[in-house]
């Protein structure tokens, strides 16, 4: 077992346990607390993504009318983060897959 595919074993199951821990969390875990934002930090204004990270953790927990209220384009963006985090964790299952069958044939041909 390479180095390269205990990484990429590790990196896997760090995106996998990323949703579930999402989840886990309140609806409202995000809604309270310091802005990161450096539009509204610098200027005290707020940007098009403002509200975005409340508005995607309210969706993920079917709270569609405050998802909504935080910000509209995070019915835009969750799919395509999901889309996205399906397409890397096929990526590299795949490679995984590759990597371990590769890893098996040189153990067979050495016997």
């Amino acid at each position: 077992m390479t180095i390269a595919f205990v990484f990429r074993l590790l990196y896997i199951i760090g995106l996998i346990l990323i949703p579930i821990v999402l989840l886990v969390l309140p609806a409202d875990f995000f809604d309270h607390g310091e802005t990161v934002c450096l539009s509204v930090a610098i200027f005290n204004t707020e940007c098009p993504g403002c509200g975005m990270t409340r508005g995607v953790q309210h969706l993920l927990h079917l709270d569609f009318m405050s998802a909504a209220a935080f910000n509209r384009m995070s019915f835009v963006v969750l799919p395509l983060l999901v889309y996205l985090w399906l397409k890397e964790i096929w990526r590299v299952s795949s490679f995984l897959k590759k990597a371990h069958s590769e890893q098996t044939s040189t153990q067979d041909s050495k016997k």
